[in-house]
């Protein structure tokens, strides 16, 4: 059996859609500027027809942005029954707001359901990925593609206390005699999450602004307020009722979704973690630069996520010279474009 899992990077939040909205980008068909990150994390599985001398029959091998930090230890990353070679490409820049973690997550519980057979649908697919990782925005887009709106439902306390599903359940009598848990184990409980999928204008481009430092959701979440005013509230609420609906006419309103793209929940409190934001959304804006629809973070941040329909290079540096001036490192851009399948497998 030889595989080939391709997840997309993943934007989450787009202004006022916190914990709700992702979209799912990938690499533009036509390049427009700098092309750094493949934005796709893939994985080629080998099924070999021998015993391999590494631990538990599973040997990993990793290249691509942070390769040099992702463990080759089988017994933190992933245990098979089956002598197997799993090579990890990986084009998602880690811990920049581009769901990088997400896209971890998608394609390893599609590389369990490959390698064990399991034909799971995507649907239940979804399920064990928030038993992991409980950002639907991003586990969603990543997952089925497109532009999405997703929520949880409400778990049992004991449903929320767990924190993974242990591999004992997919993989009994693990070789090389290896525990993997002393706990009984169970499946996760069915729809854990709901996703739609709405309509997206092909001709935005999203532009993704990558700063060299990185920020990790939980450092970012610990920013957030506990309780919310009852305005701030409402303000977002009324703006994630019409993005949607305006993301997916043509042409789109650049004036309605630059408003709409505006945020009161969780960008205020993040933006001292991004030197240089504030300023971006104070003068980068669609009436001074023509094609622009509108700014936002990218998920937690650091990253900078910009919708145009034209004039990407212009605003793109404009973004860049901003951020610059706050802070002397060195930033990427690249303009993606919506991954419509999301996650895929197919013969490698």
């Amino acid at each position: 059996m030889n595989k080939r899992i391709r997840v997309p990077c993943s934007s989450a939040n787009l202004g006022p859609g916190f914990d709700v909205f992702g979209l799912a980008l990938e690499a533009s068909s036509v390049p427009f500027g700098p092309q750094r990150f493949s934005a796709v994390l893939e994985l080629q599985i080998e099924e070999l027809s021998h015993e391999i001398s590494a631990p538990l029959n599973c040997k990993i091998e990793c290249e691509g942005e942070g390769s040099e930090g992702i463990s080759r230890d089988v017994g933190k990353n992933l245990i098979t029954r089956v002598p197997t070679r799993v090579r990890i490409c990986n084009g998602i820049a880690l811990s920049r707001g581009l769901g990088s973690s997400a896209a971890a997550v998608v394609a390893g519980v599609l590389l369990g359901n490959e390698v064990g057979r399991l034909s799971l649908s995507k649907e239940r697919i979804f399920d064990y990925c928030l038993m992991v990782e409980r950002h639907p925005d991003n586990i969603g887009a990543a997952l089925f593609g497109g532009f999405v709106g997703t929520f949880m439902r409400t778990l049992s306390p004991a449903d929320t206390a767990r924190s993974e599903i242990p591999l004992s359940e997919v993989l009994p009598e693990l070789s090389g005699g290896v525990d993997t848990g002393e706990l009984p184990t169970h499946e996760p409980p069915l729809a854990i999450g709901s996703y739609h999928q709405f309509l997206f204008n092909r001709n935005i481009k999203s532009i993704v602004i990558i700063p060299d430092f990185k920020l990790d959701t939980s450092e970012a979440r610990k920013r957030l307020p506990q309780n919310y005013s009852r305005a701030d509230t409402v303000f977002n609420a009324q703006r994630c009722s019409l993005l949607p609906v305006l993301l997916g006419e043509d042409p789109p309103n650049a004036a309605k979704i630059s408003e709409a793209m505006r945020d009161r929940l969780h960008q205020p409190y993040r933006a001292d973690l991004i030197p240089g934001f504030t300023e971006v959304l104070q003068h980068v804006t669609h009436s001074a630069y023509p094609g622009l629809l509108g700014v936002s973070l990218s998920g937690a941040g650091p990253s900078i996520l910009a919708l145009a329909i034209s004039n990407v290079e212009t605003i793109a540096k404009a973004i860049v010279a901003l951020l610059s001036e706050a802070q002397q490192i060195h930033y990427d851009w690249q303009v993606l474009e919506l991954a419509p399948d999301g996650a895929t497998v197919d013969d490698g």
